[in-house]
Parts: structure tokens; sequence; C-alpha cells
């Protein structure tokens, strides 16, 4: 029981990240139709760029600076590049920020080598937050720290699993980031005429806002999400070069199941992919052997038997495209999805 537990909250600190990700992604093509192909090439640079100024300056001064100066790089693609193209449609949006993809890599690639860098997890957030542990004759308890020796030693005999410190911080910083999105949108003078400059720009322009400049600083927002989303990403998994490719394909299917332009909805999906994710790797159970359980013969020489012992687990990285296909084929909108094209 206390494995659930622990896997449950690794489940929903992985979509929490998942969702700092998809994010900014949501908020760029809401705001402005721009579907940014390079998204994931912005978490990447978040990652080098927390690398690189943690050894000069620490991490939390770097988790401050990092997505502000990916920001202000994306603020300066759309100014400069993604703005000139906007006018002749989507597909050409497309291409320029599928085609920045190539650039980000080879550019990291030249300065960071093709390995991985040695980006770690502070000390500070280093270590188990809590410990659950099963206790004999008591049940589960809430133990802090690497918990008790005297509960959770060898000669024990008690079940214990840690959760760390780092996961909490991760989620921490995700929750605040929504908290923070969510009010800036909603509750403050410039949230209000970023609306209006989407709904309506010429009106927004005649009372004398620049949409261009909110187009601008909507960009480098979400490239700044995405940023922040490598400096806690980066050294809880790796930073390589192909890191971005990795999580690439993952985003759109959180913003295509959450609904596109949705924040709630690319909230909700974010969790629900992590939990899937994160449960599906450890149920190591087949179609056989359900079969073999429930005292069935299973043919082991049919066609299909093949396909039927195959195990959860194994395809754990292809849940969440098989989600993504059946959200499409029964509600091509997404879960909270409100735009028709």
């Amino acid at each position: 029981m206390e494995t659930f537990f622990v896997f449950l909250l690794n489940g929903i600190s992985y979509g929490l990240l998942l969702f700092m990700l998809s994010s900014g992604l949501t908020l760029i093509f809401s705001m402005m139709g721009v579907l940014n192909f390079a998204h994931a090439s912005f978490y990447m640079i978040g990652a080098y760029a927390a690398f690189t100024l943690t050894g000069l300056i620490g991490f939390f001064p770097a988790l401050i600076v990092s997505p502000l100066l990916v920001g202000l790089l994306g603020a300066a693609f759309e100014r400069h590049c993604l703005r000139k193209v906007h006018a002749h449609g989507h597909v050409p949006e497309l291409l320029i920020t599928f085609g920045l993809t190539y650039v980000v890599l080879e550019v990291v690639r030249l300065v960071f080598g093709p390995a991985n860098v040695d980006y770690r997890i502070p000390d500070a957030l280093s270590g188990p937050l809590f410990t659950l542990a099963n206790v004999k004759g008591q049940g589960l308890a809430w133990l802090a720290g690497a918990g008790d020796p005297a509960i959770c030693g060898p000669a024990a005999g008690n079940s214990c699993t840690q959760f760390p410190i780092y996961r909490g911080f991760m989620a921490l910083v995700a929750l605040a980031m929504l908290g923070s999105l969510w009010l800036l949108l909603t509750r403050t003078r410039i949230g209000l005429i970023i609306q209006a400059a989407l709904t309506h720009p010429e009106m927004a322009e005649a009372l004398g806002h620049n949409v261009p400049r909110v187009m601008m600083g909507v960009f480098g927002g979400g490239c700044a999400l995405a940023g922040l989303a490598g400096v806690i990403g980066g050294n809880a998994f790796v930073t390589e070069p192909n890191m971005a490719a990795s999580v690439g394909a993952i985003i759109f299917v959180v913003v295509v199941v959450g609904g596109m332009g949705s924040l709630a909805g690319a909230f909700l999906a974010s969790l629900l992919i992590g939990l899937i994710q994160t449960f599906a790797v450890v149920i190591d159970v087949s179609v056989v052997t359900l079969m073999q359980g429930m005292g069935q013969t299973v043919n082991f020489d049919h066609w299909a038997y093949p396909l039927l012992k195959i195990t959860v687990s194994q395809m754990a990285p292809i849940l969440p495209y098989l989600l993504l296909v059946l959200m499409l084929i029964l509600r091509p909108k997404g879960l909270l999805g409100t735009r028709e094209e």
C-alpha cells in the first residue's frame, strides 16, 4: 500500500512537470493561434542554461535567471522571425519553428558536445522528503526524512518507501506557476489586455495598446515557461541534446488530449498521462497471464499469441499515444477544448 501512495505522488509530480511544459505551448496557441514546433527546444535551452548558470551563481538564482533568458530569446525569435511569416498562414509558422529545432539541436551539440552533461540535483534538495512505512500490526505510518532506523532498518522487517524532496519541489514549483498564470490572465490588467488583443485586436490597438508587442510578450512568456520546465526537469532526468526530441511528442499529446488552447484541459491531461505512465511501468500483466489466472487454456500456436503476451509495462511508452488516438476518435476537441479549428 505504501508503494501505491508513493507511485501516486510520483505520477502527480511527473504530470505537473508535463503541465509546465505544455502550459507554455497551450498559452501560445490560445493567444496567438501558433503551434510552436520548437517548444521542446526552449525546454532544452532552459536545461542547458541552468546547467551553465548553476556552476556560476548556484541553482536557485539559475532557477529565476534561466527562464528569463529563454523568454527573451523566444521574444526575439517572435519579433525578428516568426512575425515576418505570421501573415502568410500556419504552414510558414510551422516550418520556421520546425527549422528552429534543428538549429538549436546543432548549436547545443557544437557547444556542449553530443553526450549528456553533469547537471545534478542540488544538495539542498537531495534525499527523501518523507518515508511511508508499513508497520506490522499498525498499518501505514508517515515518517519525516529517511525515517526511524528502528522502524525502517534491516532488522525491523517493515516495508518502507521513500519520496524524494526534489519530486515535492517539482510539484510545488508547478502549482505555484499554475496559480501565478491563472492570476495573471484573470485578475490583472495585463491579462485583460492580452485577452482583448486576442479577441478584438483592432479595438485594442485603437485604445492605444501595441498588439504586436503584446503577442511578442505572450510568445516570450510561453517560452519562459518551457525554460522553467527545463531547469526543473533537466537534473531530475537527463540533460543531453536529444532531450527535446524525447519530450516533444508527449507535449503535443497533452495539448491535444486536454483540448487545443485550454490551460485547464492541459492540466487535467498532464496529470492523467503522468499517472498512466507511472503506474503502467509496474503492471507486469498481459492477456495471456489473465487467461491463465482464470484457468483458461492458451493456444500458444495461435497467430495472435505474440500480441496477447505483451504486458502493460511493455506498452507503457505508447499508452499516451493510444489515448491520443481514442480522444481524436471519440472527442476531437479534447477534454476541455473549445476551439473548432
